[in-house]
């Protein structure tokens, strides 16, 4: 499919070895501004070494990355962050024991003062979390004080994407956001992602989920293997084909077809 949009980040043949093991292989893709990219798979298939390079986290074994269409070498995350490419995880990456509001700023801490005699700026940091909380529909926090671990799981989410948003992220990668929440707390996630695209974000969104990302994706791609085994936009393959292939594609279909031999020569039991 082809797009005359110069793309936030895209992949050229990418490939990443471990110890003589490809977990990728000849990758390429590309993340837009304004869109959710779905990046679908079952375990192994080469998800989470494809993030990981997009954050900066592995440099890839072969293969290039381009920033809106210039050629990038990551050699951390911290490389990916000042682009503007903002990765959370399963659990929001937040720390249970910690205050909303440090959690939230974290390692970028307001403050007051000057010279050696600076500390934490509490009030202004508790202001910020609870207004950028509420913004993204999280109303029942009213206290940054509060502990990350009183939140639920889709609040921490929320937590992390806030956080990432207002520290100017330019590319959401969301890993599995939606894995461990029920169906209240994922729907609100999915609304989140939905309000970051129409920001202008570029949005990866790692999922088993098949529902979950035909609801948000605007292009969606399919790893098996570490390699690309299809790479379509919305509208162009049906659940049925997608969950078809994520699940193996042929290699179901042909237990299909041995199961029903077996029921036809009378082995099946009595």
């Amino acid at each position: 499919m082809s797009d005359d949009r110069t793309p936030y980040i895209s992949v050229e043949n990418v490939s990443k070895v471990f110890g003589g093991y490809a977990a990728l292989d000849d990758v390429s893709l590309e993340v837009h501004e304004g869109e959710v990219l779905c990046l679908l798979g079952d375990n192994g298939a080469g998800k989470s070494t494809l993030i990981k390079i997009l954050s900066g986290f592995h440099q890839p074994s072969s293969g290039t990355m381009k920033i809106q269409g210039e050629e990038r070498v990551f050699k951390s995350p911290r490389d990916a962050s000042d682009l503007g490419i903002s990765t959370v995880h399963q659990f929001g990456g937040t720390f249970e024991l910690m205050s909303l509001d440090r959690s939230f700023f974290v390692g970028l801490e307001p403050t007051k003062g000057w010279g050696p005699f600076k500390w934490f700026d509490r009030k202004t940091a508790n202001e910020i979390v609870v207004r950028e909380m509420q913004a993204l529909g999280i109303t029942r926090v009213s206290d940054g004080n509060r502990l990350v671990g009183s939140l639920s799981g889709g609040e921490r989410q929320v937590s992390a994407i806030a956080r990432a948003v207002y520290f100017g992220a330019k590319v959401l990668i969301l890993d599995e956001p939606t894995a461990a929440l029920g169906v209240k707390e994922a729907a609100h996630v999915l609304r989140i992602i939905m309000e970051a695209k129409l920001r202008g974000l570029a949005v990866v969104l790692v999922t088993h989920n098949v529902t979950h990302a035909m609801t948000v994706g605007d292009h969606f791609a399919i790893l098996i293997h570490g390699e690309k085994a299809d790479d379509f936009a919305k509208g162009e393959r049906t659940r049925e084909e997608i969950t078809d292939l994520m699940a193996g594609g042929e290699a179901m279909g042909e237990l299909e077809a041995e199961l029903a031999r077996l029921v036809a020569a009378g082995t099946q039991p009595a």
